[in-house]
């Protein structure tokens, strides 16, 4: 049994750990309202103008346009949208399994021929990835520190450069899309080549007039909506992130408050013992002193 000191150093060790756990998990419900608020104002916009973008793709007539061009799959760039810190449960782990295992099974062709490169945007897969033997794109890995529309639409603006360039063939980001505070969804979503909307469907396909010309629309549409896009991924890996966060600081003071419960007891057992044990001692001694 352990003695009284170390009990009583467990359990000021575990409430300065409460403490702080009730501290971060404060800090990330304050976070999580203000990323929530910016997902949820930009999803609607973001999906009109990447259905409006689809559109146009599918009216046939850029069909050869740069942004639509399919080429043979040899280099592929994967944008893996991590955090910059820990404590949030499993939400880098799954990202970085995500990414590894596209690469793994999708992929395994051109990465045996070194040809899959890692973008990372979060320190975490900055981190993991740098360890690892990929081809690394590593000038956007800190996007997160000051998150802006502007920062990341300079991520927008490489992926497409390089795509325009021809040095990659497929660009796809794998990231975590914000449901509610205890879920998050793993979104894999190609980025480059765009894919049209199908023809015939009827829902979504939609012909529209151009004022003043298509191709003026076009070309001012296409940076926009792709950096919107990725935008919005980023966005919602932020939501996520803090919900994600949140979440596993509340169970980790749950969890506190149960040690915290078990620690007391076996306290106050050790110091029954000790008491029982001292009154025995006492007791003894009285009946030696007795009998001598």
């Amino acid at each position: 049994m352990p003695s009284l000191k170390e009990v009583k150093s467990r359990i000021t060790s575990v409430i300065s750990t409460q403490q702080i756990t009730k501290a971060m998990k404060m800090v990330a419900a304050a976070k999580l309202r203000k990323s929530q608020e910016r997902i949820t104002q930009m999803r609607p916009y973001a999906q009109k103008l990447t259905g409006l973008f689809q559109n146009l793709s599918a009216a046939g007539q850029d069909e050869q346009a740069w942004y639509s061009k399919q080429r043979a799959v040899e280099n592929v760039l994967l944008v893996v949208v991590s955090s910059d810190r820990g404590l949030c449960g499993s939400f880098n782990s799954t990202i970085i399994k995500a990414a590894s295992k596209l690469v793994a099974e999708k992929y395994s062709v051109q990465a045996a021929k070194g040809n899959v490169t890692i973008l990372p945007l979060g320190k975490k897969a900055f981190e993991f990835f740098t360890k690892r033997s990929f081809k690394m794109e590593s000038s956007f890995w800190n996007v997160f520190q000051g998150l802006s529309y502007d920062g990341v639409a300079q991520v927008g603006e490489f992926l497409m450069e390089e795509f325009k360039a021809g040095r990659y063939d497929k660009i796809e980001i794998v990231y975590n899309e914000f449901k509610n505070v205890a879920t998050q969804i793993l979104r894999t979503e190609q980025f480059l080549p765009v894919l049209p909307v199908a023809k015939g469907n009827t829902k979504q396909e939609v012909d529209y007039i151009y004022m003043p010309n298509q191709e003026e629309i076009v070309t001012g549409l296409i940076p926009k909506a792709l950096k919107i896009q990725l935008y919005k991924a980023v966005l919602d890996s932020n939501a996520a992130e803090n919900g994600a966060r949140m979440t596993a600081m509340d169970k980790a003071t749950e969890n506190a408050g149960e040690l915290l419960k078990d620690l007391k007891l076996t306290y106050n057992r050790t110091r029954q013992a000790a008491i029982t044990k001292e009154i025995l001692e006492i007791v003894a001694g009285a009946e030696a002193l007795k009998s001598a």
